[in-house]
């Protein structure tokens, strides 16, 4: 019996010529990614609500005292590192469901390239905060 690829092909269920295809296995670990950034984003938000109520009506002095404590400025640096890591990885599902052909590797790019500067700006920014709270300390 002499059987072509072409016949073997034929006789192989729907689900063996599905398999190989699609995300080969990595969409588990970018949906449970998802769920644990945002599930680390509600205490990081709920904690950056609460003391922006707190420094309500502060002064300019304050608010850089404030974010010069250790404290602080780590949470503030998580909140920007996570906030802009589950925005990267909402938008590539974007991109992967509804950008097709050649614009799909461009705008995966364009979307980590983009929310990893922005990003970067927020951690540059409470870098600045500490070193400006460190200078009114001596």
């Amino acid at each position: 019996m002499n059987a072509s690829p072409s016949h073997i092909e034929v006789m192989r269920s729907q689900l063996g010529r599905a398999r190989g295809l699609g995300a080969g296995g990595s969409g588990v670990g970018h949906w449970w990614a998802e769920r644990v950034s945002a599930a680390t984003l509600l205490p990081l938000s709920t904690w950056f609500i609460v003391q922006m109520f707190r420094l309500g009506g502060a002064d300019h002095a304050e608010v850089v005292k404030w974010g010069g404590k250790p404290v602080n400025a780590t949470m503030l640096a998580a909140l920007i590192i996570t906030t802009f890591y589950h925005a990267q990885m909402g938008l590539q599902v974007i991109v992967d469901d509804y950008v097709h052909g050649k614009a799909h590797l461009p705008a995966r790019i364009l979307v980590k390239i983009g929310t990893s500067l922005i990003g970067l700006l927020g951690v540059f920014a409470i870098i600045k905060l500490v070193a400006a709270g460190n200078s009114q300390k001596s």
